[in-house]
């Protein structure tokens, strides 16, 4: 993890922002995976849940454990799948990163099958379809068993992680661009460590809250559009930064 030194040098020497996103519950209006778990698992799958989230177990083996209570057939995984609806300001916030050529990228601990399919269907293709930009955990079926793995979980990750969102942080930003992070969860509270601007709602909105952790609250990317064209040019964005460091540098010490 980079000190907090380091991170204000290397916002001083450089302006272009790397944006990180979550998947579930930021870019959905609802979070894909506990609705696979909620209607299709056995209700058992609950009790992994509060194992993780009371951190007896890291978010890997808690996924597989929990897919491992899911009975679907393809069909029937598809048809929950493409009833969730995304944030309707969602395409709009993508036009702007790709006229400011803003680096983007999709972070998640859950499974690129459902990503894929929920990006394909509302229409946005590209560099989040092809891969290139999206780390997430990976599902397939076979018959009615949802079997997964975990391509991007970082060996070691001291939390268990099931994608390391901090380490692909770190290495894509190259420790000289400022990174912009965008969640909604406690996945996320590892992320928010190496950022230097969040963004932030629901359970990571309260998390921040409860660290003393700077962050913009939203609720849609309407909200995250307009904050980040008023922290465009990049030298608001690079002085934003700085006093989100200094913030966290006086509440941790």
């Amino acid at each position: 993890m980079r000190t907090r030194a380091n991170r204000a040098n290397k916002i001083a020497a450089s302006l272009k922002p790397v944006i990180f996103c979550d998947f579930d519950g930021t870019i959905t209006q609802l979070d894909v995976t506990d609705e696979i778990l909620a209607q299709l698992a056995h209700p058992s799958w609950r009790e992994v849940e509060q194992e993780w989230a009371c951190g007896s177990i890291g978010s890997r083996e808690c996924l597989e454990r929990q897919m491992a209570l899911v009975e679907a057939s393809a069909a029937e995984l598809n048809g929950l799948i493409d009833a969730i609806p995304i944030d309707p300001h969602f395409s709009r916030f993508l036009r702007l990163v790709d006229v400011r050529r803003l680096p983007f990228y999709v972070l998640s601990d859950g499974f690129d099958y459902v990503i894929r399919r929920v990006l394909k269907r509302a229409g946005i293709n590209g560099y989040l379809q092809n891969g290139t930009h999206l780390f997430a955990s990976a599902l397939r079926v076979e018959g009615r068993r949802l079997l997964t793995s975990f391509p991007h979980s970082a060996s070691p990750c001291e939390h268990g992680c099931a994608t390391c969102k901090a380490e692909i942080m770190c290495r894509l930003s190259g420790g000289r661009h400022p990174i912009v992070f965008i969640g909604d969860g406690l996945s996320d509270r590892f992320a928010v460590q190496e950022a230097d601007v969040v963004f932030a709602k629901r359970q990571l909105l309260a998390y921040c809250r409860e660290k003393g952790i700077t962050c913009h609250p939203f609720e849609t990317f309407a909200e995250v559009e307009t904050a980040l064209k008023e922290l465009l040019p990049f030298e608001r964005l690079q002085k934003k930064g700085e006093d989100s460091i200094n913030q966290r540098s006086r509440v941790k010490s």
